[in-house]
Protein backbone atom coordinates (compact mmCIF):
# COMPACT_ATOMS: atom_id res chain seq x y z
CA UNK A 1 0.00 0.00 0.00
CA UNK A 2 1.44 3.82 -0.63
CA UNK A 3 1.50 5.89 2.55
CA UNK A 4 -0.46 9.06 2.77
CA UNK A 5 1.28 11.73 1.33
CA UNK A 6 0.76 13.60 4.27
CA UNK A 7 2.77 10.97 5.64
CA UNK A 8 5.79 11.85 3.18
CA UNK A 9 5.48 15.31 3.94
CA UNK A 10 5.70 15.15 7.54
CA UNK A 11 9.35 14.54 7.99
CA UNK A 12 10.43 15.53 3.90
CA UNK A 13 13.52 17.52 4.02
CA UNK A 14 14.91 18.89 0.62
CA UNK A 15 18.87 19.36 0.52
CA UNK A 16 20.92 20.64 -2.18
CA UNK A 17 24.64 19.35 -2.38
CA UNK A 18 27.37 20.83 -4.39
CA UNK A 19 29.70 19.13 -6.33
CA UNK A 20 33.70 19.42 -7.01
CA UNK A 21 33.07 19.12 -10.64
CA UNK A 22 29.96 19.75 -12.90
CA UNK A 23 28.64 15.94 -13.49
CA UNK A 24 25.99 15.18 -15.77
CA UNK A 25 25.09 19.12 -16.39
CA UNK A 26 24.57 19.80 -13.05
CA UNK A 27 26.87 21.87 -10.40
CA UNK A 28 24.50 21.22 -7.47
CA UNK A 29 22.41 17.89 -6.61
CA UNK A 30 19.08 18.02 -5.53
CA UNK A 31 17.31 15.76 -3.73
CA UNK A 32 14.14 15.01 -1.64
CA UNK A 33 14.62 12.98 1.88
CA UNK A 34 11.63 11.44 4.03
CA UNK A 35 11.43 8.67 6.96
CA UNK A 36 9.46 5.92 7.20
CA UNK A 37 9.06 3.18 9.53
CA UNK A 38 11.80 1.57 8.77
CA UNK A 39 14.01 4.54 8.33
CA UNK A 40 15.20 7.16 6.05
CA UNK A 41 14.64 7.42 1.95
CA UNK A 42 15.79 9.43 -0.89
CA UNK A 43 13.32 10.66 -3.84
CA UNK A 44 15.58 12.29 -6.41
CA UNK A 45 14.76 11.33 -10.20
CA UNK A 46 16.63 14.17 -12.34
CA UNK A 47 14.76 17.51 -12.69
CA UNK A 48 14.25 17.06 -16.76
CA UNK A 49 12.18 13.51 -15.96
CA UNK A 50 8.51 13.56 -16.42
CA UNK A 51 6.34 12.75 -13.52
CA UNK A 52 5.32 8.87 -14.72
CA UNK A 53 9.01 8.27 -15.01
CA UNK A 54 9.72 9.80 -11.81
CA UNK A 55 7.07 7.95 -9.76
CA UNK A 56 8.92 4.64 -10.13
CA UNK A 57 11.80 6.67 -8.51
CA UNK A 58 9.35 7.12 -5.50
CA UNK A 59 8.40 4.12 -5.41
CA UNK A 60 11.67 2.68 -5.16
CA UNK A 61 11.74 5.51 -1.93
CA UNK A 62 8.71 4.24 -0.43
CA UNK A 63 9.88 0.62 -0.27
CA UNK A 64 12.53 1.69 1.36
CA UNK A 65 11.17 3.34 4.11
CA UNK A 66 8.44 1.42 4.43
CA UNK A 67 9.75 -2.39 3.68
CA UNK A 68 11.58 -4.41 5.67
CA UNK A 69 14.49 -5.05 2.94
CA UNK A 70 16.51 -8.40 2.11
CA UNK A 71 18.72 -9.84 4.52
CA UNK A 72 22.46 -8.74 3.00
CA UNK A 73 24.80 -11.15 2.26
CA UNK A 74 27.83 -8.97 2.63
CA UNK A 75 28.95 -6.09 5.54
CA UNK A 76 31.09 -3.88 2.77
CA UNK A 77 30.90 -3.24 -0.84
CA UNK A 78 33.41 -2.02 -3.05
CA UNK A 79 33.08 1.09 -5.28
CA UNK A 80 34.49 2.66 -8.03
CA UNK A 81 35.89 5.76 -8.38
CA UNK A 82 34.22 8.20 -10.99
CA UNK A 83 35.78 10.37 -13.48
CA UNK A 84 33.63 13.01 -15.00
CA UNK A 85 34.47 14.43 -17.90
CA UNK A 86 37.40 16.36 -16.61
CA UNK A 87 40.64 17.62 -18.17
CA UNK A 88 43.04 14.46 -18.13
CA UNK A 89 45.61 17.13 -15.80
CA UNK A 90 42.70 16.94 -13.05
CA UNK A 91 42.49 13.51 -13.04
CA UNK A 92 45.25 12.67 -10.73
CA UNK A 93 43.65 15.03 -7.62
CA UNK A 94 40.16 13.94 -8.23
CA UNK A 95 41.42 10.26 -7.71
CA UNK A 96 42.96 11.10 -4.40
CA UNK A 97 39.38 11.77 -2.80
CA UNK A 98 38.03 7.87 -4.04
CA UNK A 99 40.39 6.59 -1.25
CA UNK A 100 41.41 3.35 -2.20
CA UNK A 101 39.59 2.46 -4.93
CA UNK A 102 41.38 -0.23 -7.49
CA UNK A 103 38.21 0.62 -10.16
CA UNK A 104 38.05 4.16 -12.14
CA UNK A 105 34.39 4.80 -14.23
CA UNK A 106 35.48 6.99 -16.84
CA UNK A 107 32.86 9.40 -18.75
CA UNK A 108 33.16 9.87 -22.29
CA UNK A 109 31.55 10.98 -25.48
CA UNK A 110 31.09 14.06 -23.68
CA UNK A 111 29.82 16.64 -26.19
CA UNK A 112 31.57 19.45 -26.98
CA UNK A 113 34.33 16.84 -26.33
CA UNK A 114 36.53 14.86 -28.60
CA UNK A 115 38.09 11.35 -28.62
CA UNK A 116 40.99 12.47 -28.31
CA UNK A 117 39.73 14.24 -24.90
CA UNK A 118 38.65 10.87 -23.90
CA UNK A 119 41.56 8.91 -24.46
CA UNK A 120 43.66 11.87 -22.58
CA UNK A 121 41.75 10.98 -19.80
CA UNK A 122 41.73 7.30 -19.71
CA UNK A 123 45.14 7.65 -20.47
CA UNK A 124 46.06 9.98 -17.54
CA UNK A 125 43.38 7.59 -15.18
CA UNK A 126 45.82 4.44 -16.35
CA UNK A 127 48.74 6.39 -15.49
CA UNK A 128 47.38 7.15 -12.14
CA UNK A 129 46.28 3.80 -11.14
CA UNK A 130 48.85 1.72 -12.81
CA UNK A 131 48.71 -1.36 -14.62
CA UNK A 132 46.58 -3.52 -12.30
CA UNK A 133 43.56 -0.81 -11.71
CA UNK A 134 40.39 -1.52 -13.52
CA UNK A 135 39.40 0.88 -15.80
CA UNK A 136 35.72 1.19 -17.49
CA UNK A 137 34.30 3.69 -19.57
CA UNK A 138 30.52 5.13 -19.88
CA UNK A 139 29.37 6.68 -23.20
CA UNK A 140 25.39 7.30 -21.66
CA UNK A 141 24.51 6.05 -25.12
CA UNK A 142 26.10 9.32 -27.11
CA UNK A 143 27.96 7.23 -29.88
CA UNK A 144 26.15 5.49 -33.15
CA UNK A 145 27.64 2.14 -33.97
CA UNK A 146 30.65 3.20 -36.02
CA UNK A 147 31.81 5.64 -33.44
CA UNK A 148 31.99 3.15 -30.52
CA UNK A 149 33.68 0.68 -32.93
CA UNK A 150 36.55 3.04 -33.10
CA UNK A 151 36.07 4.40 -29.91
CA UNK A 152 36.45 0.78 -28.38
CA UNK A 153 39.66 0.06 -30.67
CA UNK A 154 41.10 3.53 -29.81
CA UNK A 155 40.79 3.11 -25.67
CA UNK A 156 40.85 -0.49 -25.18
CA UNK A 157 44.87 0.29 -25.81
CA UNK A 158 44.62 1.06 -21.73
CA UNK A 159 43.24 -2.76 -20.93
CA UNK A 160 39.24 -1.66 -20.39
CA UNK A 161 37.35 -3.75 -18.23
CA UNK A 162 33.75 -3.07 -20.26
CA UNK A 163 32.52 -0.18 -21.88
CA UNK A 164 28.91 1.20 -20.69
CA UNK A 165 26.09 1.65 -22.82
CA UNK A 166 28.37 3.09 -25.46
CA UNK A 167 25.07 3.20 -28.16
CA UNK A 168 21.51 4.23 -27.40
CA UNK A 169 19.40 1.43 -28.40
CA UNK A 170 19.25 -2.21 -28.17
CA UNK A 171 19.96 -2.98 -31.29
CA UNK A 172 23.08 -0.95 -32.06
CA UNK A 173 24.28 -2.59 -28.67
CA UNK A 174 23.94 -5.82 -30.41
CA UNK A 175 25.59 -4.77 -33.22
CA UNK A 176 28.32 -3.15 -31.29
CA UNK A 177 28.87 -5.88 -29.35
CA UNK A 178 28.97 -8.37 -32.30
CA UNK A 179 31.87 -6.20 -34.31
CA UNK A 180 34.19 -5.92 -30.66
CA UNK A 181 33.53 -9.32 -29.21
CA UNK A 182 36.87 -10.44 -30.74
CA UNK A 183 38.63 -7.51 -28.86
CA UNK A 184 37.29 -9.47 -25.09
CA UNK A 185 35.88 -6.16 -23.98
CA UNK A 186 32.35 -6.51 -22.30
CA UNK A 187 29.33 -4.71 -23.40
CA UNK A 188 27.41 -3.09 -20.33
CA UNK A 189 24.12 -1.70 -20.95
CA UNK A 190 22.54 0.80 -18.59
CA UNK A 191 19.92 3.08 -20.20
CA UNK A 192 18.64 0.03 -21.59
CA UNK A 193 17.96 -1.05 -18.28
CA UNK A 194 16.56 1.47 -16.41
CA UNK A 195 14.95 3.73 -18.79
CA UNK A 196 13.59 0.93 -20.72
CA UNK A 197 9.57 -0.45 -20.17
CA UNK A 198 10.80 -4.24 -20.72
CA UNK A 199 14.28 -3.91 -18.71
CA UNK A 200 15.15 -7.24 -20.12
CA UNK A 201 14.89 -6.84 -23.90
CA UNK A 202 18.10 -5.83 -23.64
CA UNK A 203 19.13 -9.34 -22.00
CA UNK A 204 17.05 -11.41 -24.53
CA UNK A 205 18.56 -10.05 -27.23
CA UNK A 206 22.31 -10.94 -26.52
CA UNK A 207 23.19 -7.45 -26.35
CA UNK A 208 24.86 -6.85 -23.45
CA UNK A 209 27.54 -9.12 -20.88
CA UNK A 210 26.43 -7.23 -17.84
CA UNK A 211 23.99 -4.85 -16.52
CA UNK A 212 23.87 -1.70 -14.59
CA UNK A 213 21.35 -1.21 -12.21
CA UNK A 214 19.97 1.50 -9.99
CA UNK A 215 17.71 1.00 -6.97
CA UNK A 216 15.82 4.07 -7.81
CA UNK A 217 15.30 3.90 -10.90
CA UNK A 218 13.79 0.43 -11.07
CA UNK A 219 11.92 1.14 -8.33
CA UNK A 220 13.77 -0.69 -5.43
CA UNK A 221 15.74 -3.41 -4.03
CA UNK A 222 12.92 -6.26 -4.65
CA UNK A 223 12.22 -5.37 -8.29
CA UNK A 224 15.85 -4.95 -8.93
CA UNK A 225 16.60 -8.50 -7.72
CA UNK A 226 13.99 -9.53 -10.13
CA UNK A 227 15.43 -8.19 -13.21
CA UNK A 228 18.65 -9.07 -12.37
CA UNK A 229 17.46 -12.85 -11.88
CA UNK A 230 15.47 -12.77 -15.15
CA UNK A 231 18.09 -11.37 -16.85
CA UNK A 232 20.74 -13.80 -15.87
CA UNK A 233 23.64 -12.00 -16.27
CA UNK A 234 26.61 -10.43 -14.32
CA UNK A 235 25.27 -7.02 -12.45
CA UNK A 236 26.98 -3.64 -11.62
CA UNK A 237 25.09 -1.95 -9.16
CA UNK A 238 25.46 1.87 -9.15
CA UNK A 239 24.12 5.03 -7.94
CA UNK A 240 21.89 7.80 -9.72
CA UNK A 241 24.07 10.91 -8.26
CA UNK A 242 22.35 9.94 -4.77
CA UNK A 243 23.31 11.21 -1.45
CA UNK A 244 24.46 9.36 1.28
CA UNK A 245 20.87 8.33 2.03
CA UNK A 246 20.31 7.01 -1.75
CA UNK A 247 23.78 5.45 -1.67
CA UNK A 248 22.76 3.20 1.59
CA UNK A 249 20.05 1.86 -0.47
CA UNK A 250 22.04 0.96 -3.49
CA UNK A 251 24.55 -0.65 -0.83
CA UNK A 252 21.69 -2.49 0.25
CA UNK A 253 20.58 -3.83 -2.91
CA UNK A 254 24.58 -4.62 -3.90
CA UNK A 255 24.57 -6.59 -0.51
CA UNK A 256 21.18 -8.62 -1.46
CA UNK A 257 22.74 -10.20 -4.75
CA UNK A 258 24.23 -13.91 -4.21
CA UNK A 259 26.83 -12.74 -6.64
CA UNK A 260 28.68 -9.83 -7.22
CA UNK A 261 31.47 -9.95 -9.38
CA UNK A 262 32.27 -6.32 -10.47
CA UNK A 263 33.13 -3.27 -8.32
CA UNK A 264 29.91 -1.06 -7.74
CA UNK A 265 29.41 2.40 -8.81
CA UNK A 266 28.33 3.52 -5.44
CA UNK A 267 31.59 5.96 -4.48
CA UNK A 268 29.79 9.21 -5.87
CA UNK A 269 29.42 10.34 -2.60
CA UNK A 270 33.28 11.63 -3.28
CA UNK A 271 32.01 13.74 -5.65
CA UNK A 272 30.39 16.05 -3.39
CA UNK A 273 32.18 18.81 -1.61
CA UNK A 274 29.35 18.24 1.69
CA UNK A 275 26.47 15.34 2.19
CA UNK A 276 23.66 14.88 4.45
CA UNK A 277 26.07 11.88 6.15
CA UNK A 278 29.48 10.59 5.30
CA UNK A 279 29.69 7.71 3.17
CA UNK A 280 32.97 8.39 1.13
CA UNK A 281 34.65 5.17 -0.06
CA UNK A 282 37.27 3.76 2.92
CA UNK A 283 40.16 1.15 1.42
CA UNK A 284 37.82 1.18 -1.48
CA UNK A 285 34.42 0.03 -0.15
CA UNK A 286 31.53 1.67 1.61
CA UNK A 287 29.76 -0.34 4.45
CA UNK A 288 26.00 -1.71 4.34
CA UNK A 289 23.44 -0.35 6.83
CA UNK A 290 20.43 2.27 6.86
CA UNK A 291 21.92 5.79 7.23
CA UNK A 292 20.17 8.30 9.65
CA UNK A 293 20.76 12.09 8.01
CA UNK A 294 22.93 14.42 10.65
CA UNK A 295 20.85 17.09 11.61
CA UNK A 296 23.35 19.57 11.14
CA UNK A 297 24.05 18.50 7.40
CA UNK A 298 20.01 19.06 6.55
CA UNK A 299 19.90 22.58 8.06
CA UNK A 300 23.33 23.65 6.08
CA UNK A 301 22.02 21.88 2.61
CA UNK A 302 19.14 22.84 2.92
CA UNK A 303 17.28 24.12 -0.96
CA UNK A 304 15.69 27.35 -1.25
CA UNK A 305 12.34 27.42 -0.33
CA UNK A 306 11.23 27.95 -3.90
CA UNK A 307 12.81 24.91 -4.52
CA UNK A 308 11.95 23.17 -2.00
CA UNK A 309 8.33 23.65 -2.77
CA UNK A 310 9.04 22.54 -6.45
CA UNK A 311 10.41 19.41 -4.95
CA UNK A 312 7.04 19.14 -2.70
CA UNK A 313 4.91 20.05 -5.60
CA UNK A 314 6.58 17.02 -7.77
CA UNK A 315 6.06 14.44 -4.91
CA UNK A 316 2.44 15.06 -4.96
CA UNK A 317 2.39 14.60 -8.65
CA UNK A 318 4.20 11.41 -8.29
CA UNK A 319 2.88 10.14 -5.49
CA UNK A 320 -0.69 10.70 -7.33
CA UNK A 321 0.54 8.90 -10.04
CA UNK A 322 1.14 5.65 -7.61
CA UNK A 323 -2.06 5.71 -6.23
CA UNK A 324 -4.22 5.82 -9.30
CA UNK A 325 -2.04 3.09 -10.42
CA UNK A 326 -2.72 1.33 -7.41
CA UNK A 327 -6.41 1.80 -7.68
CA UNK A 328 -6.33 0.40 -11.55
Amino acid sequence: MIPPLADLLDSARVVALPMHSRFRGVDTREALLFQGPEGWAEFSPFVEYDDAEAATWLAAAINFAWREQPTPLRERIGVNATVPAIDAAQVPELLSRFAGCRTAKVKVAEPGQTLADDAARVRAVREAMGPEGRIRVDANGLWNVDEAEHAVHVLGEYDLEYVEQPCATVPELADLRRRVKYMGIPVAADESVRKSSDPLAVARAGAADLLVIKAQPLGGITHALQIVTAAGLPVVVSSALDTAVGLSQGAALAAALPTLDYDCGLGTASLFLDDVADLRPVDGAIPVGRLTPDADALTRLAASDERREWWFARLARCHYELVSAERD
